[in-house]
């Protein structure tokens, strides 16, 4: 077997200061999220998916892959939305097998409101913390750590 290759003191920092701040960041952000608007931080991703893609609509297997869950817990989140009236299911046009997830009208305004709030906490604890030329290196970091991950799939 080879040995493995263990992290430097400096990598093993920088490491712990990742895990550290973005469990910090997200658990802000859905707490956030959660008092101001009832909502999840998977179930605002899911609204922004929608608001984002051509009419409002993406086919169910879409929606799961661009935000980032399994096939099962989008189904449960998605009812939970429709529960709201903020996301509606209906079957694909041309193929009857699929399903699609739409936002509704209400769901779009209240997307709208939670936005502006969810912005503001973006910007105060992720934004405006970070230096602009740290955060173009953070946005390259990511996407590099996102395409090897697509790969390892």
């Amino acid at each position: 077997m080879t040995e493995p290759r263990w992290l430097d003191t400096f990598q093993q920092r920088d490491w712990r200061s990742y895990v550290e701040g973005s469990v910090r960041l997200a658990d802000l952000l859905d707490r956030d999220l959660k008092a101001k608007h009832g909502l999840t931080m998977a179930e605002y991703e899911i609204l922004v998916r929608l608001s984002e893609a051509p009419e409002r609509r993406l086919r169910m297997a879409e929606l799961a892959d661009v935000a980032s869950q399994s096939r099962s817990r989008l189904s449960h989140t998605v009812s939970r939305l429709e529960c709201k009236g903020l996301v509606a299911r209906n079957t694909c046009g041309a193929d009857k097998r699929g399903v699609n997830a739409e936002l509704t009208d209400d769901g779009f305004a209240f997307l709208s409101k939670a936005a502006v709030d969810h912005v503001a906490t973006v910007r105060q604890f992720f934004i405006d913390v970070i230096d602009p030329e740290d955060l173009a290196a953070i946005g390259r970091a990511f996407t590099a750590i996102a395409e090897q991950v697509d790969k390892a799939r």
